[in-house]
């Protein structure tokens, strides 16, 4: 189970991501969102993405599943990060964004529906959520991790579940990381009014 992983390489993969820049995958995020607003970090691994934005001037709430990571996530940002599973969540309305960078790949592909539906509860009407997948179309299990990829295709289908919900933007990147070549699906999604 991914959650395992977590608690057991907690450090490993915190020092080989906290650092990482995503700067530009911000942008298109945050250019949607107003100035101040509120964030939602949902999966925050090492909390690096919650501290940026929170420096950026927005209110943030993160958690993780992971108690070492919300351990870590808190240390590094100074935020209050919850160690809590994405069915937990019981925000309703609440955030003007929610950020899922790499987070929501973990959940089966069964899952992610019923999953998706409980965070888009959480966004006001309006509020916009950025996810990303590695691309591809399949379930897999790699080192102790299930991983639910997706491409342009899938998302769209599994958004067609979902009538709130609202694809604006989908497009491709390579990690960030330079010992990584993985592709990842990178979307924006609006919950209607």
């Amino acid at each position: 189970m991914s959650i395992d992983y977590y608690q057991r390489h907690a450090q490993r993969f915190f020092d080989d991501t906290v650092n990482v820049d995503m700067s530009a995958l911000y942008q298109p995020f945050l250019a949607l969102l107003p100035a101040g607003g509120r964030i939602l970090d949902a999966g925050c691994g090492s909390g690096r993405d919650a501290q940026a934005f929170h420096q950026l001037g927005y209110q943030v709430d993160a958690f993780d599943a992971s108690s070492e990571m919300v351990a870590r996530a808190t240390a590094m940002s100074g935020l209050p990060v919850q160690c809590l599973r994405f069915e937990q969540l019981t925000a309703v309305e609440q955030y003007d964004g929610i950020w899922c960078c790499a987070s929501l790949l973990h959940v089966p592909a069964s899952e992610l529906p019923g999953v998706m539906a409980i965070l888009a509860r959480a966004l006001k009407p309006g509020g916009i959520w950025y996810l990303s997948f590695k691309l591809g179309s399949e379930e897999r299990e790699v080192d102790g991790r299930t991983f639910t990829d997706l491409d342009k295709t899938r998302i769209e289908m599994l958004l067609a579940e979902l009538p709130q919900l609202s694809l604006d933007s989908c497009w491709q990147t390579t990690d960030n990381r330079p010992v990584n070549a993985t592709q990842w699906l990178n979307a924006i999604v609006t919950r209607q009014r």
